[in-house]
């Protein structure tokens, strides 16, 4: 293998026809994006570096950064050092280089993650930190361009200038992925009907996914004839073209507030990792190939084309080397995150006197409500109180949602703010976390619980993801809806009846709201809008269908499961006790609570905890209420293996409790059609059988 010197020795000078001093620029950022990569093994191999997935033979994305404007809000691969290196230049930073090494080491000083992962991401470079391996940042990028026009259109205030675009990059492999494919569908869907959606995307195309290749030509195949899709294609190891066709895009998208596509074709250098052996799946002639269009060598034509000699091309090479080499080693020693407290600071749950702060102005009313008209009142309440909220998702506009709970909000907000979506759940959580990112208060609905299970990661790796990623500089104020549970009769089997919730309950950060009453209902939603706004919380609030316009709760016409408008918020992580009794107490939520109230009337003795938060916990009220019977039945309605009761029964005996306990659930089991759905559903009978035993 030739060293870069004596390739540099042996080439011929091209003219570069722009601005020397960028030519200067783009160059010292590709030489310290190919150097951090180099240096991030030499760490690994002092088992002082963490992270080895480079930059390498994608240094022609530096020409994107300069087409683009250091205010446009960039969502980045993981291999876009040169993009990363560029941007804090224009910004005026010398520090690029060490930030990425800083995270390459797990430094707590790294300006971004603090140590807990390596990230391109800076919040006063408007670069927001992407984890992600595959395209899941897409779906957020749609949704930070949607918002650019809806706040203004709002009259909000946004952190992107009015004419900011968004760039967003991804490699070949994961254009195939869902996210992209739905992302982008999406921001075509939002053109198409005139919606602003200044969106540049930018796919560094290298032809292969770790081993597995991209077919020659697919990417134009595939995006090139999208109508409504500019498609822009450049070479990305030829800087000059490079910034010329990426300078054309970003200009179309900057003129037109329309999508357009830049294929940035890219050679992959020095594998997909410290751990890849290339030479397992490529051959050497495939490797000397790609190493002929290193964009380095590339880029050292234009520099001896404009006045530089090879000696000196190559000294700023070498110099950039020692460079990373004296980062490296500084910040190899650096403080690292040594407690778990530490490490999950980001993730802590908000303070209530910071979210009863912003609560929102509760309308008075005095008649009493079902759930449903409890919940539209609330959504109105915060339309009303703060003009960032917006209510979206499937049918929600002139219908009113499928049950009806946002009827009439539209007509009374307008469709800017309350307005339906394209069928696609991953759309629908991108538009709100890119929305929760630009200033406003989504609250987008998922219309069933079954739905969600396709976008699920869009909640785990991107919403709950970003405080902890960013130290909370970023956060995406959000309250998603979704209507759940089973009981609705065998309508629907189990795409309308779902009792899954354990993967929302894995997710780190999160709020869990569960009501069931209709002043809880109203009262939860406030808290979880003023949590959004507070500290940038993400809460998913579970709507029981079953009990949307449930009148009654022990006979006919009793009319005992309507209730008031609430004037005072519910904190969360609190629950409701139901009775005195002294003998049982039976743990529960949702539809579970007025099956268990039922029972509780039939037994002396009894009393009822509605959970109502089943993230947190209401860990204190738990085992206060287990503590005054020394009995805990636990009637959770979703499944036995994964379900509420689990954690429960945890929570009682890792904090001490030493009394009896058992529970009763739904089976592991989808939910059928028709009466067969009763055979598997948590039921009134079941809850007084074990009830009655545990008295006994």
């Amino acid at each position: 293998m030739r060293t870069f010197a004596d390739r540099v020795r042996g080439l011929a000078p091209v003219p570069w026809e722009h601005d020397p001093e960028l030519l200067r620029t783009l160059f010292d950022a590709q030489l310290g994006s190919r150097h951090a990569d180099l240096a991030a093994r030499w760490m690994q191999s002092r088992g002082t570096g963490f992270y080895t997935i480079g930059s390498a033979g994608h240094e022609g994305n530096a020409a994107v950064a300069a087409a683009v404007q250091p205010t446009d809000p960039a969502l980045l691969h993981y291999r876009s050092g040169a993009f990363y290196l560029t941007r804090a230049a224009q910004c005026g930073s010398k520090d690029g280089l060490r930030d990425i090494l800083l995270g390459v080491a797990a430094a707590t000083t790294e300006p971004i993650a603090g140590g807990r992962h390596k990230v391109f991401g800076r919040h006063e470079l408007a670069i927001i930190p992407q984890t992600s391996t595959i395209a899941s940042h897409l779906p957020r990028a749609m949704g930070v361009a949607f918002s650019l026009a809806r706040s203004a259109k709002l009259g909000v205030p946004s952190p992107w200038p009015s004419d900011a675009i968004v760039v967003t990059s991804f490699g070949d492999a994961s254009a195939n992925h869902s996210t992209a494919a739905g992302a982008i569908n999406a921001a075509l869907h939002a053109s198409y009907q005139g919606l602003p959606m200044p969106l540049l995307l930018v796919c560094e195309d290298n032809g292969i996914g770790i081993s597995v290749r991209t077919p020659d030509g697919w990417i134009r195949q595939a995006y090139g004839q999208r109508p409504g899709l500019r498609y822009f294609d450049a070479d990305g190891t030829d800087l000059d073209a490079a910034f010329a066709m990426a300078t054309e895009a970003a200009t179309f998208v900057r003129r037109n507030r329309r999508p357009a596509f830049l294929r940035l074709r890219t050679v992959r250098l020095l594998g997909h990792a410290g751990s890849d052996v290339e030479t397992a799946y490529r051959s050497p002639a495939e490797l000397a190939a790609d190493e002929d269009l290193d964009p380095l060598i590339g880029t050292a034509r234009y520099l001896l084309g404009s006045g530089y000699t090879a000696d000196d091309v190559i000294e700023l090479y070498e110099d950039k080397h020692a460079e990373a080499l004296r980062i490296a080693a500084d910040v190899a020693d650096l403080p690292q995150l040594t407690t778990a407290e530490a490490v999950a600071a980001p993730l802590r749950f908000p303070e209530p006197d910071a979210v009863a702060r912003c609560l929102p102005t509760p309308t008075p009313a005095t008649e009493p409500l079902t759930l449903s008209q409890s919940i539209n009142r609330a959504l109105g309440d915060v339309l009303a109180s703060f003009p960032e909220a917006m209510v979206f998702g499937e049918d929600v506009g002139r219908k009113g949602g499928v049950y009806g709970v946002t009827r009439g909000l539209q007509k009374s907000f307008g469709p800017a703010r309350v307005f339906d979506t394209l069928l696609d759940e991953q759309s629908i959580l991108g538009l709100g976390l890119g929305a929760g990112v630009s200033g406003l208060l989504p609250l987008p609905e998922i219309q069933y619980l079954a739905y969600l299970h396709n976008a699920e990661d869009q909640l785990r790796g991107e919403a709950a993801s970003l405080k902890f990623f960013s130290q909370e500089q970023y956060a995406n104020p959000m309250v998603l809806r979704i209507a759940g549970y089973g009981y609705q009769k065998g309508f629907g089997g189990h795409f309308h009846n779902d009792d899954a919730i354990g993967v929302l309950r894995d997710i780190p950060g999160i709020v869990i709201a569960s009501p069931s009453r209709p002043d809880d209902a109203a009262a939860m939603l406030h808290t979880c809008a003023a949590a959004a706004r507070s500290a940038g919380t993400v809460s998913v609030f579970l709507e029981p269908i079953a009990l949307y316009h449930r009148h009654d709760l022990y006979a006919d016409g009793d009319e005992q499961w309507l209730a008031p408008y609430p004037d005072q918020p519910v904190p969360i992580g609190r629950g409701r006790t139901y009775g005195e009794g002294t003998e049982l107490t039976i743990v529960t939520f949702g539809n579970g609570v007025p099956m268990s109230l039922r029972v509780a009337a039939r037994l002396p003795g009894v009393r009822v905890l509605d959970l109502r938060w089943l993230a947190p916990l209401p860990v204190d009220d738990l085992l206060r209420e287990a503590t005054i019977t020394g009995r805990v039945l636990v009637a959770d309605e979703t499944r036995r293996s994964g379900g509420v009761s689990e954690g429960v029964l945890a929570t009682l005996i890792d904090n001490g409790y030493t009394g009896r306990l058992a529970r009763v659930t739904s089976h592991d089991s989808y939910v059928p059609l028709g009466a067969a759905a009763h055979q598997v559903l948590l039921s009134e009978e079941t809850i007084e059988a074990a009830a009655r035993e545990l008295l006994s």
